[in-house]
């Protein structure tokens, strides 16, 4: 990717605390610690658009290619060494088309020197782990990175601050004359971390925030707090 679109991706991100730990959120749906040099995404969901489309589904083409742009751009601009998938990586056994795996297969060979830890989701226990040859550590729930603990599921856990995804959390905005748009969003709670969804097409849930919570919306090439 041309460095002024990494460039560009870093002037849109937002630095808050966690945990005790400063954190980078970034507008390519993704959280970067700087002290680990470690970067969390979740419910990448490879493969999904693929699948729909061989079901009959016209859906556009290139998404793969796209979210594997998005997510060497974030490594990029952040320096990262370890990659963490906070569940749903692979979308279903449907999602595992020829061409998905060897596009992906085709990245990791580019950054073989890049560490990749799954945490399972409910996705993955379908779709079952990724190819042995891709070098990516698969993790149950709980899985300890102190101070956080690595999770899939939205809640918090005994022992640390989880890191969670699969609600695909995003916030409704409303102006005064009625209208409203839902964004996608980092929702941060007492106790739990609720990252949005990295992949395409995946949907998400309107949450609602609660006294103490913390959500940052991504609009457009920035994270705003609101």
């Amino acid at each position: 990717m041309p460095d002024t679109a990494v460039d560009a991706l870093r002037s849109g991100t937002l630095r808050t605390e966690l945990a005790g730990e400063a954190v980078t959120l970034l507008p390519h749906k993704a959280m970067f610690w700087p002290r680990r040099k470690t970067l969390f995404i979740a419910d990448y969901h490879l493969g999904k658009v693929a699948a729909f489309r061989d079901a009959g589904l016209p859906l556009p083409a290139g998404t793969t290619s796209q979210a594997i742009q998005r997510l060497s751009a974030c490594i990029a601009a952040t320096g990262a060494d370890h990659v963490v998938l906070l569940g749903d990586f692979l979308h279903s056994k449907a999602a595992r088309a020829p061409k998905t795996l060897a596009r992906f297969a085709q990245w990791r060979c580019e950054y073989s020197q890049l560490a990749l830890t799954l945490v399972r989701g409910n996705h993955d226990d379908k779709a079952g782990d990724p190819p042995p040859d891709w070098n990516i550590r698969c993790v149950e729930e709980g899985e300890v990175l102190t101070p956080f603990l690595l999770a899939h599921h939205p809640g918090a856990l005994v022992g640390g601050h989880a890191l969670c995804g699969h609600i695909h959390p995003a916030v409704r905005l409303t102006e005064p004359g009625g209208t409203g748009l839902a964004l996608p969003c980092f929702w941060l709670r007492a106790g739990y971390a609720v990252l949005p969804a990295f992949g395409e097409f995946t949907g998400s849930a309107v949450v609602r925030p609660v006294k103490g919570d913390r959500c940052f919306v991504i609009a457009g090439d920035r994270v705003l707090a609101v």
